[in-house]
């Protein structure tokens, strides 16, 4: 759809200048006098939409989502709220966001409505969930959730962005010594050895084949491994059959699948409590839920979830049913649904979840170092024992 920029006089005379979207310039002469608004001239905008969630970062969305819990719980109206907060955002495209927000609320938009416009930075779950608290007259008690949610993704982000920098740094280490090692170091010291005229030993002649191997081979062997990461990861996209099965893959992985697959739970249930605390019923929960779920194997065990509760069956049954989520977990559900309050033990269930991934993270952490310490070592063993076992069995022999 395309904005517009465009310059109007309210009834009072003032001149408005503001930002919206319309479907066509005859379009927005109709948003506009529906606001009592009269059109004056406007513009079609170059769209930069396209770029913008590149530029709008976590931290901006939880600033927005604490600046209009406050402002509206302090009895502040949105419009008034919205202008405070774009005068003092420093992100400029998020700004510009704000500002549109403001033009399309002025016109007769709702707030969520005006969200919707801009999926690239208000995904489907916060849009719904503005909805439900302008609905329900709670909009302060859903911003509030809302920015707690955020502000634990972020936290979770920065966790795993900890367990994932130090070893891809020190992979790139490892991986760089064995190049140098390979095709400057071993093809120096083989020539050495061959000399000696001894019978090499079998990790020895091991050795060389793979040092042969990559000073051949070197210009398609070193980026194999990242195109075919990058070939499956395409596929995945374009394959819905194959996404499931490359999926089911990473939570299998050692280790980190069990770690992966918490996470993803705990996003999962932390979205599921908070869409159910915010007012909406259980299947509409269970499909916002689905979509950030971020596995295609955990979204089609939601998917059988919400399916199961269509056929008649009980949350903690459904849920059990699919093998997902530990035994806890479906007792807890059980005993809310047994009481009426699932609120509550969904969000036991989020607050679980976010134990288990946390522990689960500073273990991974913990362990990360050792083994990549054993890897390292293992490597350079291998190498100093097939260079260094010739010589010394020469050394030896001629010793005796």
């Amino acid at each position: 759809m395309p904005s517009y920029s465009y310059r109007a006089v309210d009834p009072s005379g003032c001149v408005i200048e503001g930002n919206l979207e319309a479907n066509s310039v005859h379009a927005l002469e109709t948003q506009l006098r529906q606001a009592d608004i009269e059109l004056l001239r406007c513009a079609e905008r170059s769209s930069r939409r396209f770029g913008i969630k590149g530029g709008v970062k976590r931290k901006d969305l939880i600033g927005f989502c604490y600046h209009m819990e406050q402002m509206t719980r302090a009895g502040l109206p949105i419009l008034e709220a919205l202008a405070d907060l774009r005068d003092s955002v420093d992100n400029p495209l998020f700004k510009e966001v704000i500002g549109n927000l403001i033009s399309a609320v002025e016109v007769g938009k709702t707030l969520s409505q005006a969200l919707a416009e801009y999926p690239q930075v208000f995904d489907d779950v916060f849009v719904s969930l503005i909805a439900v608290g302008e609905e329900s007259g709670e909009l302060p008690d859903v911003l509030l959730k809302l920015t707690e949610s955020l502000k634990w993704q972020d936290e979770l982000i920065a966790k795993a962005k900890t367990v994932i920098i130090y070893p891809a740094f020190v992979g790139v280490v490892v991986l760089g010594v064995m190049l140098f090692m390979m095709l400057y170091v071993v093809p120096q010291m083989v020539e050495f050895i061959r000399e000696m005229g001894e019978d090499l030993p079998l990790h020895t002649r091991a050795l060389i084949g793979f040092s042969n191997f990559l000073i051949n081979h070197w210009w398609w062997a070193v980026p194999m491994p990242f195109v075919l990461l990058l070939a499956i990861r395409l596929q995945a996209r374009r394959d819905d059959a194959f996404r499931l099965v490359v999926d089911g893959w990473k939570l299998k992985a050692w280790y980190i699948g069990p770690v992966l697959s918490k996470i993803v739970l705990s996003r999962f249930a932390s979205y599921f409590a908070l869409c159910y605390g915010a007012g909406l019923d259980v299947i509409s929960s269970l499909k916002i839920s689905e979509n950030i779920a971020g596995n295609a194997v955990i979204r089609k065990g939601i998917q059988q979830i919400s399916a199961g509760i269509a056929d008649g069956n009980s949350l903690s049954d459904s849920i059990e049913a699919t093998n997902l989520f530990p035994a806890l977990v479906t007792r807890m559900v059980k005993m809310g649904e047994s009481t009426g309050a699932l609120d509550n033990a969904l969000l036991n269930v989020s607050y679980f979840y976010d134990r288990e991934v946390n522990e689960s993270i500073d273990r991974l952490k913990a362990m990360i170092e050792p083994a990549m310490t054993v890897v390292l070592g293992a490597i350079m063993g291998w190498i100093m024992l097939s260079v260094l076992g010739p010589i010394y069995e020469t050394i030896s022999s001629i010793g005796i």
